[in-house]
């Protein structure tokens, strides 16, 4: 487990993340992570937009099942 502190940022309060946590997930700064809220109430940091992984999920499905239509559209 690794302990995050909060600290002051202007009048908002921010989090220091470390840089090891940072590599693993992949980002560095001035990218975006997003808090997902999980059932038992508490939140998951990533660096992946639900939001989007859901449209793509949908446009995938879309594609499987038009794929003839989408090819020859293709041409």
């Amino acid at each position: 487990m690794t302990t995050l502190k909060l600290t002051a940022v202007g009048t908002s309060t921010g989090v220091v993340i470390p840089k090891e946590m940072l590599t693993r997930l992949n980002v560095a700064k001035g990218d975006v992570l997003y808090a997902v809220e999980t059932p038992d109430g508490g939140y998951r940091l990533t660096p992946y937009d639900p939001d989007f992984a859901s449209k793509m999920d949908k446009a995938e499905e879309i594609m499987r099942r038009y794929r003839n239509t989408l090819h020859t559209l293709a041409k």
